[in-house]
């Protein structure tokens, strides 16, 4: 396993920025078997959200504490939620609105079951295509 990229795609995920990404497409360019560089991608990537998942589940009273710029992220990812339900998580995997969605899928207690499948799907979704395109 890269614990490299899976270190970087777990931090990326979460309310830390970061950029998998990039190291994907290093890894991809240096050789690396792409089945296996988009599973640990995905699977660090989909691990980080679970964290901030759980951020939002057990932290209710730190969420109510946050500032006013993480506020504006809840609050976006909170009316994406609004309109689309569950399967905004699908979009998890998106810059700025992302990490909100998870952490508010935590406080507003979605299931882990369903939470974990739409997430994991987006986000394998996102890796695969830039590995396609690459």
């Amino acid at each position: 396993m890269d614990w490299m990229l899976f270190g970087s795609a777990l931090l990326s995920s979460t309310l830390f920025p970061g950029g998998s990404e990039a190291l994907l497409l290093v890894r991809l360019h240096q050789g690396a078997d792409p089945l296996a560089t988009v599973a640990t991608a995905t699977f660090g990537n989909v691990l980080g959200s679970l964290v901030t998942y759980g951020m939002g589940r057990f932290g209710r009273r730190a969420v109510a504490r946050r500032t006013v710029k993480a506020e504006r992220h809840v609050a976006r990812a909170e009316r994406w939620f609004a309109r689309f339900g569950r399967p905004a998580l699908l979009f998890a995997w998106l810059p700025v609105v992302g990490d909100p969605l998870c952490l508010v899928a935590g406080v507003l207690r979605v299931g882990v079951a369903s939470f974990l499948v739409l997430v994991t799907l987006g986000k394998l979704a996102r890796y695969a295509a830039l590995a396609w395109l690459m």
